[in-house]
Protein backbone atom coordinates (compact mmCIF):
# COMPACT_ATOMS: atom_id res chain seq x y z
CA UNK A 1 0.00 0.00 0.00
CA UNK A 2 1.26 3.56 -1.12
CA UNK A 3 1.89 5.69 1.85
CA UNK A 4 1.13 9.27 0.17
CA UNK A 5 2.88 11.07 2.68
CA UNK A 6 6.05 9.16 2.25
CA UNK A 7 8.53 12.04 1.67
CA UNK A 8 8.20 10.81 -2.30
CA UNK A 9 4.66 10.78 -3.60
CA UNK A 10 3.88 13.68 -0.58
CA UNK A 11 6.34 15.09 2.08
CA UNK A 12 5.63 13.88 5.55
CA UNK A 13 3.35 16.41 8.14
CA UNK A 14 5.46 18.69 9.37
CA UNK A 15 5.31 17.36 12.92
CA UNK A 16 6.76 14.07 11.14
CA UNK A 17 9.58 15.42 10.03
CA UNK A 18 13.50 15.00 10.64
CA UNK A 19 13.59 18.27 13.19
CA UNK A 20 16.99 19.29 11.03
CA UNK A 21 15.29 18.50 7.93
CA UNK A 22 12.35 20.82 9.02
CA UNK A 23 14.57 23.41 9.92
CA UNK A 24 16.75 23.54 6.38
CA UNK A 25 13.29 23.74 4.46
CA UNK A 26 13.01 26.54 6.42
CA UNK A 27 15.91 28.02 5.39
CA UNK A 28 15.11 27.46 1.52
CA UNK A 29 11.70 29.07 1.82
CA UNK A 30 13.67 32.33 3.22
CA UNK A 31 11.26 32.49 6.14
CA UNK A 32 12.36 35.56 8.78
CA UNK A 33 13.58 35.24 11.46
CA UNK A 34 14.48 31.50 12.29
CA UNK A 35 17.88 30.45 13.63
CA UNK A 36 20.54 29.99 11.32
CA UNK A 37 21.49 26.39 10.15
CA UNK A 38 24.83 25.65 11.84
CA UNK A 39 27.35 24.39 9.55
CA UNK A 40 31.10 24.82 7.81
CA UNK A 41 31.72 24.77 3.99
CA UNK A 42 35.11 22.77 5.03
CA UNK A 43 38.60 22.67 6.02
CA UNK A 44 42.24 23.26 5.68
CA UNK A 45 43.09 23.48 9.19
CA UNK A 46 42.59 20.44 11.02
CA UNK A 47 46.59 19.26 10.54
CA UNK A 48 47.47 22.73 12.36
CA UNK A 49 44.80 22.83 14.39
CA UNK A 50 45.92 19.45 15.89
CA UNK A 51 48.87 20.58 17.03
CA UNK A 52 47.27 23.34 18.63
CA UNK A 53 45.13 21.27 21.01
CA UNK A 54 42.22 20.43 18.79
CA UNK A 55 41.30 16.71 21.15
CA UNK A 56 41.87 13.96 18.81
CA UNK A 57 39.58 11.88 16.70
CA UNK A 58 37.27 15.12 17.93
CA UNK A 59 33.51 14.96 16.80
CA UNK A 60 33.71 18.26 14.34
CA UNK A 61 29.50 18.29 14.47
CA UNK A 62 30.04 18.23 18.50
CA UNK A 63 32.91 20.08 18.97
CA UNK A 64 31.77 23.14 16.83
CA UNK A 65 28.22 23.14 17.74
CA UNK A 66 26.65 21.87 14.33
CA UNK A 67 23.47 20.52 13.14
CA UNK A 68 22.31 17.70 12.10
CA UNK A 69 22.49 17.55 8.61
CA UNK A 70 18.64 18.05 7.01
CA UNK A 71 19.42 16.52 3.28
CA UNK A 72 20.96 13.70 1.61
CA UNK A 73 23.37 14.33 -1.74
CA UNK A 74 22.63 11.17 -4.39
CA UNK A 75 26.02 12.00 -6.31
CA UNK A 76 27.13 9.65 -8.94
CA UNK A 77 27.37 12.41 -11.33
CA UNK A 78 30.91 14.16 -10.46
CA UNK A 79 31.68 17.45 -8.54
CA UNK A 80 34.66 19.44 -9.88
CA UNK A 81 35.47 16.77 -12.57
CA UNK A 82 33.40 14.89 -15.26
CA UNK A 83 31.61 11.24 -13.62
CA UNK A 84 34.01 9.22 -15.58
CA UNK A 85 33.20 5.10 -15.21
CA UNK A 86 35.68 3.82 -15.42
CA UNK A 87 38.12 6.38 -14.09
CA UNK A 88 41.97 6.88 -15.02
CA UNK A 89 44.18 5.01 -13.42
CA UNK A 90 46.35 7.00 -10.65
CA UNK A 91 49.98 6.66 -11.45
CA UNK A 92 53.49 8.68 -11.47
CA UNK A 93 54.84 9.53 -14.49
CA UNK A 94 57.60 11.03 -13.79
CA UNK A 95 59.98 11.91 -10.46
CA UNK A 96 61.06 15.34 -10.56
CA UNK A 97 63.14 15.55 -7.01
CA UNK A 98 61.10 17.02 -4.82
CA UNK A 99 58.01 16.88 -7.06
CA UNK A 100 55.93 13.95 -9.17
CA UNK A 101 54.05 14.30 -12.29
CA UNK A 102 50.96 12.11 -11.76
CA UNK A 103 48.20 11.01 -13.80
CA UNK A 104 45.27 11.20 -11.82
CA UNK A 105 41.94 10.03 -11.69
CA UNK A 106 40.62 12.41 -14.22
CA UNK A 107 42.92 12.02 -16.67
CA UNK A 108 44.90 15.02 -15.87
CA UNK A 109 48.66 15.50 -15.57
CA UNK A 110 49.17 16.83 -12.22
CA UNK A 111 52.25 18.32 -10.48
CA UNK A 112 52.80 17.91 -6.79
CA UNK A 113 54.60 18.03 -4.25
CA UNK A 114 56.58 13.79 -3.72
CA UNK A 115 54.58 12.14 -0.70
CA UNK A 116 51.87 14.97 -0.33
CA UNK A 117 48.89 15.81 -2.61
CA UNK A 118 46.41 16.79 -0.69
CA UNK A 119 45.70 20.19 1.08
CA UNK A 120 47.55 22.50 -1.54
CA UNK A 121 46.42 23.86 -5.01
CA UNK A 122 48.79 21.23 -7.27
CA UNK A 123 49.70 22.54 -10.67
CA UNK A 124 48.04 21.27 -13.73
CA UNK A 125 50.15 20.40 -16.78
CA UNK A 126 48.13 18.51 -18.94
CA UNK A 127 44.36 17.39 -19.61
CA UNK A 128 42.46 14.51 -21.58
CA UNK A 129 40.93 16.43 -24.28
CA UNK A 130 42.29 18.37 -27.30
CA UNK A 131 39.99 17.29 -30.21
CA UNK A 132 37.18 15.57 -31.07
CA UNK A 133 39.45 12.28 -31.54
CA UNK A 134 41.11 12.69 -27.94
CA UNK A 135 37.27 13.00 -26.26
CA UNK A 136 36.02 9.94 -28.30
CA UNK A 137 39.24 7.87 -27.42
CA UNK A 138 39.55 9.15 -23.87
CA UNK A 139 36.43 10.54 -22.48
CA UNK A 140 33.27 8.92 -24.07
CA UNK A 141 33.51 5.95 -23.67
CA UNK A 142 33.96 6.60 -19.67
CA UNK A 143 30.60 8.58 -19.68
CA UNK A 144 28.73 5.81 -20.95
CA UNK A 145 25.09 6.35 -19.36
CA UNK A 146 24.04 2.77 -19.86
CA UNK A 147 27.40 1.09 -17.77
CA UNK A 148 26.75 -1.33 -15.27
CA UNK A 149 28.88 -0.68 -13.50
CA UNK A 150 27.29 2.91 -12.71
CA UNK A 151 24.28 0.81 -11.02
CA UNK A 152 25.76 -2.17 -8.97
CA UNK A 153 24.83 0.05 -5.81
CA UNK A 154 21.74 1.21 -7.07
CA UNK A 155 19.17 -0.44 -5.46
CA UNK A 156 20.92 -0.28 -1.42
CA UNK A 157 21.08 3.91 -2.18
CA UNK A 158 17.86 4.00 -3.38
CA UNK A 159 16.81 2.30 -0.05
CA UNK A 160 18.72 4.59 1.82
CA UNK A 161 17.26 7.84 0.08
CA UNK A 162 13.50 6.42 0.69
CA UNK A 163 14.21 5.67 4.22
CA UNK A 164 15.24 9.46 4.60
CA UNK A 165 12.91 10.77 2.20
CA UNK A 166 10.19 9.41 4.67
CA UNK A 167 11.34 11.51 8.02
CA UNK A 168 11.39 14.55 5.28
CA UNK A 169 14.70 15.04 4.21
CA UNK A 170 15.69 16.85 1.36
CA UNK A 171 17.27 15.10 -1.28
CA UNK A 172 19.65 16.44 -3.76
CA UNK A 173 21.02 15.65 -6.71
CA UNK A 174 24.73 17.40 -6.91
CA UNK A 175 26.40 17.03 -10.12
CA UNK A 176 29.35 18.83 -11.74
CA UNK A 177 28.28 22.05 -14.13
CA UNK A 178 29.14 22.72 -17.37
CA UNK A 179 31.96 25.27 -16.78
CA UNK A 180 33.88 22.71 -14.31
CA UNK A 181 33.19 19.86 -16.37
CA UNK A 182 34.85 21.35 -19.52
CA UNK A 183 37.70 23.12 -17.33
CA UNK A 184 38.35 19.50 -16.13
CA UNK A 185 38.68 17.95 -19.63
CA UNK A 186 40.46 20.45 -21.66
CA UNK A 187 42.25 22.71 -19.19
CA UNK A 188 40.98 26.66 -17.86
CA UNK A 189 43.31 28.30 -20.80
CA UNK A 190 42.44 25.65 -23.55
CA UNK A 191 38.65 25.35 -23.15
CA UNK A 192 38.45 29.56 -23.59
CA UNK A 193 40.21 28.80 -27.09
CA UNK A 194 38.01 26.12 -27.96
CA UNK A 195 34.93 28.46 -27.61
CA UNK A 196 36.24 29.60 -30.58
CA UNK A 197 38.52 27.46 -32.45
CA UNK A 198 36.43 23.74 -31.69
CA UNK A 199 32.96 24.78 -30.76
CA UNK A 200 31.74 21.00 -31.85
CA UNK A 201 33.76 19.92 -29.73
CA UNK A 202 32.71 21.51 -26.77
CA UNK A 203 29.14 20.81 -27.89
CA UNK A 204 30.05 16.79 -28.07
CA UNK A 205 31.40 17.06 -24.44
CA UNK A 206 28.25 18.76 -23.22
CA UNK A 207 26.02 16.26 -25.10
CA UNK A 208 27.65 13.76 -23.32
CA UNK A 209 27.07 15.65 -19.89
CA UNK A 210 23.33 16.07 -20.78
CA UNK A 211 23.32 12.42 -22.02
CA UNK A 212 25.09 10.90 -18.63
CA UNK A 213 23.31 13.46 -16.05
CA UNK A 214 19.84 12.81 -17.34
CA UNK A 215 20.45 9.05 -17.57
CA UNK A 216 21.44 8.66 -13.82
CA UNK A 217 19.11 11.06 -12.54
CA UNK A 218 16.18 9.40 -14.49
CA UNK A 219 16.84 6.37 -12.50
CA UNK A 220 17.14 8.14 -9.15
CA UNK A 221 13.50 9.11 -9.71
CA UNK A 222 12.48 6.22 -10.89
CA UNK A 223 12.34 5.46 -6.91
CA UNK A 224 12.45 9.15 -5.10
CA UNK A 225 11.51 13.04 -5.75
CA UNK A 226 14.17 15.51 -6.15
CA UNK A 227 14.03 18.05 -3.74
CA UNK A 228 16.96 20.42 -5.19
CA UNK A 229 19.23 19.95 -8.36
CA UNK A 230 22.93 21.16 -7.14
CA UNK A 231 25.23 22.08 -9.78
CA UNK A 232 29.20 22.63 -9.04
CA UNK A 233 30.11 25.51 -11.59
CA UNK A 234 32.59 27.57 -10.25
CA UNK A 235 32.48 29.51 -13.29
CA UNK A 236 33.54 33.02 -11.90
CA UNK A 237 37.34 34.56 -11.04
CA UNK A 238 38.16 38.08 -8.84
CA UNK A 239 36.57 40.54 -11.72
CA UNK A 240 33.31 38.13 -12.43
CA UNK A 241 32.38 35.45 -14.68
CA UNK A 242 35.03 33.84 -16.85
CA UNK A 243 32.86 33.57 -19.86
CA UNK A 244 30.42 36.12 -21.48
CA UNK A 245 26.77 36.15 -21.02
CA UNK A 246 26.79 34.50 -24.64
CA UNK A 247 28.79 31.91 -24.12
CA UNK A 248 26.84 30.63 -21.43
CA UNK A 249 24.14 30.76 -23.31
CA UNK A 250 25.25 29.38 -26.03
CA UNK A 251 26.98 25.89 -24.40
CA UNK A 252 25.85 25.59 -20.67
CA UNK A 253 22.20 26.90 -20.51
CA UNK A 254 20.33 24.78 -23.06
CA UNK A 255 21.78 21.63 -21.46
CA UNK A 256 21.12 23.20 -18.36
CA UNK A 257 17.56 23.73 -19.17
CA UNK A 258 16.81 20.64 -21.20
CA UNK A 259 17.88 18.74 -17.99
CA UNK A 260 16.24 20.30 -15.30
CA UNK A 261 13.11 20.02 -17.76
CA UNK A 262 13.22 16.40 -18.11
CA UNK A 263 14.01 16.83 -14.26
CA UNK A 264 10.49 18.00 -13.65
CA UNK A 265 8.64 16.31 -16.30
CA UNK A 266 9.73 12.47 -13.84
CA UNK A 267 8.79 14.31 -10.89
CA UNK A 268 6.87 11.65 -8.95
CA UNK A 269 5.47 14.75 -7.01
CA UNK A 270 4.88 17.17 -9.29
CA UNK A 271 3.74 19.63 -7.01
CA UNK A 272 6.86 20.10 -5.37
CA UNK A 273 9.09 22.90 -5.99
CA UNK A 274 12.62 21.89 -7.50
CA UNK A 275 15.10 24.14 -5.77
CA UNK A 276 18.25 24.75 -8.17
CA UNK A 277 21.67 25.47 -6.44
CA UNK A 278 24.72 26.99 -8.05
CA UNK A 279 28.26 26.86 -6.30
CA UNK A 280 30.50 29.44 -7.67
CA UNK A 281 34.13 30.77 -6.46
CA UNK A 282 34.92 34.17 -7.28
CA UNK A 283 32.77 37.55 -8.00
CA UNK A 284 29.64 36.11 -8.41
CA UNK A 285 27.19 39.01 -8.97
CA UNK A 286 27.51 39.64 -13.01
CA UNK A 287 26.08 35.82 -13.24
CA UNK A 288 23.20 36.03 -10.65
CA UNK A 289 20.39 37.36 -13.09
CA UNK A 290 21.96 35.13 -15.82
CA UNK A 291 21.32 31.84 -13.79
CA UNK A 292 18.01 33.09 -12.58
CA UNK A 293 16.55 33.68 -16.08
CA UNK A 294 18.31 30.89 -17.27
CA UNK A 295 17.46 28.16 -14.59
CA UNK A 296 15.41 29.78 -11.98
CA UNK A 297 18.17 29.83 -9.68
CA UNK A 298 17.22 29.73 -6.29
CA UNK A 299 20.06 28.81 -4.11
CA UNK A 300 23.57 30.14 -4.92
CA UNK A 301 26.62 30.23 -2.50
CA UNK A 302 29.68 30.31 -1.39
CA UNK A 303 29.97 34.38 -1.88
CA UNK A 304 33.86 34.78 -1.98
CA UNK A 305 34.63 38.30 -0.13
CA UNK A 306 37.86 38.18 -1.46
CA UNK A 307 36.47 38.59 -4.25
CA UNK A 308 33.53 41.61 -3.87
CA UNK A 309 30.72 39.20 -2.38
CA UNK A 310 28.85 41.14 0.39
CA UNK A 311 26.17 38.86 1.06
CA UNK A 312 24.39 41.06 3.20
CA UNK A 313 24.12 43.66 -0.28
CA UNK A 314 22.75 40.88 -2.01
CA UNK A 315 20.44 39.76 0.01
CA UNK A 316 18.86 42.94 -0.87
CA UNK A 317 19.09 42.62 -4.24
CA UNK A 318 17.45 39.61 -4.29
CA UNK A 319 15.07 39.18 -1.67
CA UNK A 320 14.09 35.62 -3.06
CA UNK A 321 17.01 34.10 -3.18
CA UNK A 322 18.64 32.35 -0.44
CA UNK A 323 22.13 32.86 0.00
CA UNK A 324 24.54 30.51 1.74
CA UNK A 325 28.43 31.47 2.85
CA UNK A 326 29.75 34.53 2.79
CA UNK A 327 31.82 34.90 6.05
CA UNK A 328 35.30 35.86 4.73
CA UNK A 329 37.52 33.14 6.61
CA UNK A 330 40.63 35.71 6.37
CA UNK A 331 39.33 37.75 9.12
CA UNK A 332 39.03 34.50 11.27
CA UNK A 333 43.00 34.90 11.26
CA UNK A 334 42.63 38.69 12.54
CA UNK A 335 41.65 37.85 16.11
CA UNK A 336 38.78 38.28 17.77
CA UNK A 337 37.91 42.25 17.51
CA UNK A 338 37.78 41.93 13.76
CA UNK A 339 35.79 38.48 13.93
CA UNK A 340 32.90 40.22 16.00
CA UNK A 341 32.88 43.11 13.74
CA UNK A 342 32.10 40.85 11.26
CA UNK A 343 29.49 39.07 12.41
CA UNK A 344 27.69 41.83 13.73
CA UNK A 345 27.35 43.41 10.25
CA UNK A 346 26.22 40.45 8.82
CA UNK A 347 24.27 37.87 11.19
CA UNK A 348 21.45 40.05 12.65
CA UNK A 349 20.28 41.56 9.69
CA UNK A 350 20.60 38.36 7.86
CA UNK A 351 18.63 36.57 10.14
CA UNK A 352 16.16 38.85 10.33
CA UNK A 353 15.40 38.39 6.67
CA UNK A 354 15.84 34.79 6.01
CA UNK A 355 17.19 32.29 3.81
CA UNK A 356 21.23 32.42 4.78
CA UNK A 357 23.21 29.63 5.97
CA UNK A 358 26.38 31.54 7.32
CA UNK A 359 29.37 29.34 6.29
CA UNK A 360 32.94 30.44 5.35
CA UNK A 361 33.25 30.93 1.73
CA UNK A 362 35.41 28.39 1.11
CA UNK A 363 37.86 25.91 3.00
CA UNK A 364 39.28 27.59 6.72
CA UNK A 365 42.62 28.19 6.34
CA UNK A 366 45.61 26.58 8.51
CA UNK A 367 46.42 30.57 9.44
CA UNK A 368 43.10 30.47 11.30
CA UNK A 369 44.04 29.80 15.57
CA UNK A 370 42.18 27.01 16.79
CA UNK A 371 40.80 29.44 19.76
CA UNK A 372 39.77 31.81 17.47
CA UNK A 373 38.09 29.38 15.60
CA UNK A 374 36.53 28.22 18.56
CA UNK A 375 35.78 31.72 19.52
CA UNK A 376 34.12 32.63 16.10
CA UNK A 377 31.71 29.29 16.28
CA UNK A 378 30.41 30.79 19.26
CA UNK A 379 30.15 33.99 18.52
CA UNK A 380 28.28 33.00 15.01
CA UNK A 381 25.75 30.28 16.97
CA UNK A 382 25.18 33.08 19.65
CA UNK A 383 24.11 35.88 16.84
CA UNK A 384 22.45 33.20 15.14
CA UNK A 385 20.29 32.21 17.49
CA UNK A 386 19.05 34.89 19.68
Amino acid sequence: MVTYTDGIHALPPREAMNPAARHLRDTYAITPGIPLVKREFGYYSLEAWAEQGMPQDADLAELFDFDPPGRISLGQLGWCEAGLCPIFETKVLEDRGDYELVQDFAGRHVLYFKGRRDGFMPEYVDHPVKDMRTFEERILWRMNPASPERYTDLDDRMAWAKAQAGMGMMITQNLVGGYMYLRSLMGPEELLYAFYDNPAVVHACMQAWLALADAVIARHQEHITLDEVYIAEDICYKGGALISPRMMRTFLFPYYQQLLANIRARQIDRSRHLYVQVDTDGFADPVIPLYREAIGMDVMSPFEVAAGCDVVRTAQQYPDLAIFGGIDKRVLAQGREAIDAMLERIIPVMRVRGGYIPTCDHGVPAEVPYEDYLYYRRRVVELGSA
